[in-house]
């Protein structure tokens, strides 16, 4: 096995057993056992565990966040002077996620490992997430402002972590939504997932928007809730 196709191999293997059992649950020896190679390879070519799922995380990641940025360079234009529509920012951010999400296997690995990160709070994760997340985070964050220059900081980095949250959650198929519609709903339909979940967090961006334009003093009341334990 040559060196590239050995590293690639590690790193499909690490994150099948990270997803499957977590950072803690996983070890060197059940890596390299997956991967088909010895395990003083995978200390050659990335060291610690640490650093092998450092580099795992990086690879999903990084590719996800380039075609973000991709897409907001297209839509802000060369002068960084376009004003797309709020649909349009959304689809530059769930479609990278939910697309890859959803292609087969390997997405359904990292998205596990993604939302595991994401929802951490040890010291490993919240770097992996700053290092990896942040800055485009940041972008977003300020083309809603720009766009819709009625949302304050606040409303503004809420209506991110919101939006993230969904979309995290519709990443991958699980099959779900078809079991709680009778299979009238299907989450393996990308097309069919981002063309309700763009104007569902559209509305609640552009609602917060709206209050902050009629002089509304703080975010909108919140309501008593109905549902029982386990309403999610």
């Amino acid at each position: 096995m040559t060196e590239p196709n050995a590293s690639t191999a590690i790193l499909d293997a690490a994150e099948r057993v990270f997803a499957l059992h977590g950072f803690d649950g996983a070890s060197m020896r059940q890596i390299a056992t997956e991967a088909g190679v010895a395990q003083a390879l995978l200390h050659y070519h990335f060291g610690t565990k640490e650093k092998l799922y450092e580099a795992m995380f990086a690879r999903r990641s990084d590719a996800i966040n380039a075609l973000r940025a991709a897409e907001l360079d297209r839509l802000f234009g060369p002068e960084g002077q376009g004003k797309p529509a709020l649909g349009d920012l959304l689809e530059a951010l769930f479609r990278p996620t939910v697309e890859f999400g959803h292609e087969g296997q390997a997405g359904n690995l990292f998205s596990r490992v993604l939302a595991a990160t994401a929802n951490a709070d040890d010291e490993r994760s919240r770097t992996l997430i700053a290092a990896h997340y942040d800055a485009i985070a940041r972008r977003f964050i300020e083309a809603f402002r720009r766009i819709l220059p009625q949302l304050d900081q606040a409303d503004a980095v809420w209506s991110y972590m919101f939006a993230i949250g969904v979309g995290m959650t519709m990443m991958s198929a699980t099959g779900r939504a078809g079991r709680l519609s009778g299979g009238v709903c299907d989450d393996g339909d990308v097309d069919a997932v981002m063309a309700r979940l763009v104007p569902f967090i559209s509305a609640g961006i552009e609602a917060l928007a709206a209050g902050r334009a009629a002089g509304m003093g703080g975010p909108p009341p919140v309501l008593s809730p109905r549902a029982g334990p386990g309403g999610e």
